[in-house]
């Protein structure tokens, strides 16, 4: 027997259905919504850079988009609930362009009812009493995007039975009592009935726009009255926070990105890919579980005021089961200039031959004072301006080659990765970009002359991101330098932002192209030099992201060359290889990567016996502890006797608390280009011309 007996399908579909009903018809579309979405239909057939057709193709796609927004784990709809409204397959074009949505909200409507009386089920549940002898072979599939649609509620009420009983042995894994498991699931699935009961107009057709702008591209989205402000403030950098970039995973809230310089980032406790499942503010004991909550509202309970502490309940990157979650706290804080400024240091390197320097200036983001600039201050703050001043102090110290550290910097300013290319070449173009009639404007370095022509190297990963990698595409196709890491993001498209009657739209309008004619778009910038890296590009990246642009080519421009590092990969790639095995911590990064890799395609399901979860998650444990202890005892470190998050300020040793991970890509980036030095004497060592 089943250890959570079915209560009956009359709980969830007779009496509650009724109440959720009359709850759900008063959401109705409005004329200025009828309005708007016809506006949006004009916008993405005659402003979008793709040559947008709203015809039944496109139809086809929108439809089954809505569907996976609705209901992309297959829980709530069933297979006639979907059937019901297939004829939208053939009709959302007319819905957009005619302003026709009634059948739109009632499908919303229709999946508002489910996921209301499902809630209420899973009330009834914990009010009747759940079992937690977990002695059984079930199994919880983790991935159903492709499962087909139930076609019983008996099947749908098998499925909920696994996952109440998931979440329960969740919970009791990470050490709650049966009282704090009742307890705590209780909040959540009322806090998630409670805030289903309080839907709005404006919610269902933010559902509707997202499915009709996201069948386009991942980069064009309609923003409410609501969320336009909500822009607005972050574009005016005065938004208060922890500088973390969000965004929807299934029924989880990923972080996307961290800022350079907030209050995240500064505090290392939150990673890209990150899972936030609980918001708590520091005066308050309980914390608001965010499953399945919308993006904004979690937004919104993240935000906060400056010197207040905002606390997340984080499951990490690497975890393959959501039972390994943990608290963690940040201080919200403004984003200060001075925080993202370019910095510079000096590498010492020791061979045969004696004591080797490189410099390595970290470029966060590329920043302009806007203001200052505008108003024609001569001292205004600016990434080159920055950089330039680096790179004078460190020729000032004679090294003998530059890294320049984009990693994770998402972008910035595009006049700043133009003039700052403009230091290390004399002239030239820098990008291409086409708008959406084909037109093609070429932007370049227009001063003569270089601040630096010595050995350049560029150290990317793959949250480098738009302008980071215009200008890392540049140095690659001028033969300018090297660039080492991994495959950055992707994004090569540029966004612009539109007022409608009701809402704005952000429309994707343009795309960046290399000088060599070749996209940054889809497959970003390919390293000359791979490193391992722990970021799963499936769950980062454009090309993770659905209906993303492909991947093309132009024409390339005329421009000079200024060496070919090429003939020299070979032998750089073999040193490196050698240095790396030979260097604990980036073996570390290398078997890591591939121990995440390994484990996230082995379990795509999670065992229900709590035996069996305990002995799954122990063997990961044991993995993990015996890669760090690997690289302990190559460093001569205390080797440890359990595994500890790297992260947890209270259990790791300060002295090593910082992540190898960034440490050793930076020194091997420096051997690597102190390298090229020696082998291309044709470079002249901190010269200006």
């Amino acid at each position: 027997m089943s250890l959570f007996a079915t209560l009956g399908r009359s709980i969830a579909l007779t009496g509650l259905l009724l109440v959720a009903t009359t709850a759900s018809a008063q959401l109705q579309p409005t004329d200025s919504q009828r309005q708007a979405a016809m506006e949006v239909a004009e916008s993405m057939r005659y402003s979008h850079y793709a040559d947008v057709e709203l015809d039944d193709e496109w139809s086809r796609q929108a439809f089954e988009r809505l569907l996976d927004i609705l209901d992309g784990q297959r829980a709530y709809l069933l297979h006639d609930d979907v059937e019901r409204f297939r004829n939208l397959e053939t009709r959302m074009d007319d819905a957009i362009l005619e302003g026709e949505l009634t059948q739109i909200f009632d499908l919303y409507s229709l999946h508002h009812e489910r996921a209301e009386s499902r809630l209420e089920w899973l009330l009834a549940k914990l009010d009747q009493g759940i079992d937690y002898d977990f002695d059984t072979d079930a199994r919880l599939d983790l991935e159903r995007d492709d499962a087909p649609w139930a076609q019983t509620h008996a099947e749908l009420d098998e499925l909920w039975n696994k996952r109440l009983m998931n979440a329960a042995l969740t919970q009791e894994i990470s050490g709650q009592d049966a009282e704090q498991v009742e307890t705590n699931l209780r909040q959540r699935y009322e806090g998630q009935l409670s805030r289903l009961e309080q839907t709005e107009t404006e919610d269902v057709f933010g559902l509707f726009m997202a499915a009709v702008t996201g069948s386009i591209d991942p980069h064009s989205e309609y923003l409410s009255p609501r969320q336009g402000e909500s822009f607005d403030i972050q574009m005016r950098l005065s938004l208060e926070g922890i500088g973390a970039l969000l965004q929807s995973d299934g029924e989880y809230v990923k972080v996307a990105s961290l800022v350079p310089g907030g209050p995240a980032e500064q505090s290392g406790v939150l990673e890209p890919a990150d899972r936030i499942v609980a918001v708590g503010q520091e005066d308050e004991e309980e914390m608001v579980n965010v499953v399945g909550m919308r993006l904004d509202n979690v937004v919104d309970l993240i935000r906060g005021p400056k010197g207040s502490v905002v606390r997340l309940d984080v499951v990490p990157a690497q975890a393959v089961d959501m039972t390994r979650s943990k608290v963690v706290e940040i201080t919200r804080d403004t984003v200060d200039l001075e925080d993202q400024a370019a910095q510079g240091e000096v590498i010492e390197i020791e061979r045969d031959d004696g004591v080797h320097r490189i410099g390595a200036i970290k470029i966060p983001t590329f920043y302009v004072d806007f203001e200052a600039w505008q108003a024609g201050e001569e001292e205004y703050r600016s990434t080159t301006r920055d950089v330039a001043r680096e790179i004078e102090r460190l020729q000032e110290e004679g090294v003998e080659g530059i890294v320049l550290d984009l990693r994770s910097n998402g972008g910035g300013a595009l006049q700043e990765a133009n003039s700052l290319i403009g230091l290390f070449i004399d002239r030239g173009p820098t990008v291409q970009v086409r708008d959406a009639r084909g037109r093609i404007s070429l932007y370049g370095d227009t001063e003569a002359g270089t601040l630096y022509d010595g050995p350049l190297g560029v150290l990317v990963n793959r949250l480098s991101a738009s302008a980071s990698e215009i200008f890392a595409g540049a140095i690659q196709d001028y033969g300018r330098g090297l660039v080492f890491g991994t495959s950055t993001f992707g994004k090569g498209t540029v966004q612009t932002l539109n007022d409608l009657s009701h809402g704005e739209i952000k429309l994707t309008r343009a795309k960046f192209y290399r000088i060599s004619g070749e996209s940054t778009q889809h497959r970003g910038v390919e390293p000359d030099i791979a490193f391992p890296s722990l970021v799963d590009p499936e769950q980062i990246g454009e090309s993770s992201l659905d209906n993303a642009l492909e991947w093309d080519t132009v024409r390339p421009v005329q421009y000079r060359t200024y060496g070919d590092p090429d003939q020299y990969l070979s032998t750089l790639e073999e040193r490196h290889l050698q240095r790396a095995d030979e260097l604990p911590n980036f073996r570390y990064l290398e078997d890591q990567a591939a121990l995440v890799r390994r484990m996230r395609e082995q379990h795509t399901s999670v065992s229900l016996n709590r035996e069996m979860r305990q002995q799954e998650l122990e063997a990961q444990e044991a993995e993990q502890l015996a890669l760090e202890n690997e690289r302990r005892i190559a460093l001569g470190l205390d080797t440890l006797d359990e595994w500890i998050d790297a992260r947890d300020e209270d259990e790791v040793d300060p002295e090593e608390r910082e992540e190898p991970v960034e440490e050793v890509q930076v020194l091997e980036a420096a051997h690597i280009l102190l390298d090229f030095a020696q082998l291309d004497g044709d470079y002249r060592l901190a010269g200006r011309q």
